[in-house]
């Protein structure tokens, strides 16, 4: 099998993982507070890249270098985005936060101009307007000339998360860390952070029983632990990346059927309509970065 197949296949796994997220985070909702999911969630995020990082002897380097950019990285991956991220996620339907949380591609593009001087494209500003035109037919559900959001502090938090995730990417644009070195030591300045949230802010360590327990394991541990390695490891094999990138474009469909059958929320017209018109706003603008690329070689 060659390079190509291989990476295809891992990134394949974590789109297939990625799409489950959205059903684990509802599931693990329904009993326990974003705060407490998030801390569980790390904590299992972080045994299992601390496994990693000794099993393949990163640790002794990791100990050494790179704290300084990990002080503020963490604060934002994993401590702010996803508080913001489970607490859309707690307010909104599982099928609205997922899809205005794909927004967060086009919210880079458009934060590259102030931080790194980037110039937007005719084409970023066509896909941007598609995106955001179903970004809001998702927040009124359909009603697109009402401004009387159902809930208008979850759709803040779902287009917040994008932002944070947006800015998190392209402020370490520049990280010369290794993706997993750079991932534990975020999470090793996040997880302190987040249990003193968890105990001095929040509601403190509660037994919700086993399926709450499993839920949050499962978010850590395949959400924000294998679905990283596998991803990492798709873009490491691949001869160009645009060949798993357009992978992700699989998940919100399985997302939306998984979340019907298993959390049993209604398909909303809306939600399929305005999904349908951030999938094309994010299509367009990743054809014209395979265009540049293209024009580049």
């Amino acid at each position: 099998m060659n390079q190509d197949r291989q990476a295809i296949l891992y990134g394949l796994g974590a789109v297939a993982l990625w799409s489950t997220v959205a059903t684990a985070f509802k599931v693990a909702l329904a009993w326990m507070s974003p705060l407490e999911l998030m801390w569980l969630a790390a904590l299992v995020s972080w045994v299992f890249m601390s496994v990693l990082m000794v099993k393949q002897g990163h640790l002794p380097q990791a100990l050494r270098h790179g704290w300084r950019t990990a002080a503020w990285a963490g604060l934002m991956n994993p401590v702010a985005y996803y508080l913001v991220l489970f607490a859309a996620y707690d307010r909104l339907p599982g099928q609205e936060a997922m899809a205005l949380n794909y927004t967060w591609a086009l919210a880079m593009a458009l934060l590259a101009v102030p931080i790194l001087g980037q110039r937007l494209t005719r084409m970023d500003i066509v896909a941007g307007l598609i995106a955001y035109a179903g970004v809001w037919v998702i927040a009124t559900r359909g009603n697109i000339f009402n401004v009387d959001f159902a809930d208008p502090l979850g759709v803040v938090f779902a287009l917040l998360s994008t932002l944070l995730w947006a800015m998190y990417w392209l402020l370490n644009a520049r990280d010369e860390r290794a993706p997993l070195i750079a991932q534990w030591q975020n999470f090793s300045v996040g997880l302190p952070v987040l249990t003193a949230l968890l105990f001095f802010v929040g509601p403190g360590l509660n037994w919700h029983g086993w399926q709450a327990l499993g839920a949050g394991v499962y978010v850590g541990l395949f959400e924000m632990g294998v679905a990283f390695v596998l991803w990492q490891m798709a873009v490491r094999k691949v001869s160009r990346t645009a060949k798993v990138s357009n992978l992700i474009f699989l998940s919100p469909p399985v997302s939306l059927l998984l979340l019907y059958l298993v959390v049993g929320e209604p398909l909303l017209v809306s939600t399929l309509i305005g999904l349908g018109l951030i999938l094309l706003g994010l299509a367009l603008q990743q054809l014209r970065l395979t265009t540049n690329r293209k024009s580049a070689i």
